[in-house]
């Protein structure tokens, strides 16, 4: 069974920083997908980056792009998330997930990933 913890959100100011861990158990596979999504209250799940473990490239949503940065940790099973120049329009509860799968149509689509962690709120005041 695959299991996510995300850990490491918290409360910042605009302009800090925090970088988020995703923790992964029960994995069979060296290359699978793995992404981070955000839900703020009231709104749809969004992707904001992603990355092919065993491949390495990374890919990003426009919002994100230049202040984020995904990256791995292969010996820890283990993924990053470094969120610079945080906004209050980051506030959401932020989530990893994973897929196995070796081609995902739309990787910024909640619905192509299988697992999930239970999320981490990050909270950007102004």
């Amino acid at each position: 069974q695959v299991q996510l913890v995300e850990s490491g959100g918290g409360s910042v100011q605009a302009g800090g920083s925090l970088r988020l861990s995703c923790t992964t158990s029960g994995t069979t596979s060296s290359r699978y997908w793995m992404g981070w999504f955000r839900q703020a209250p009231g709104k749809e799940r969004e992707g904001i980056a992603a990355i092919y473990i065993g491949g390495g490239n990374t890919y990003y949503a426009s919002s994100v792009k230049g202040r984020f940065t995904i990256s791995p940790d292969n010996a820890k099973n283990t993924i990053y998330l470094q969120m610079n120049s945080l906004k209050p329009e980051d506030t959401a509860m932020y989530y990893c997930a994973a897929d196995s799968a070796e081609f995902i149509y739309n990787i910024f689509a909640p619905g192509s990933y299988h697992y999930w962690g239970q999320g981490t709120q990050v909270t950007v005041s102004s």
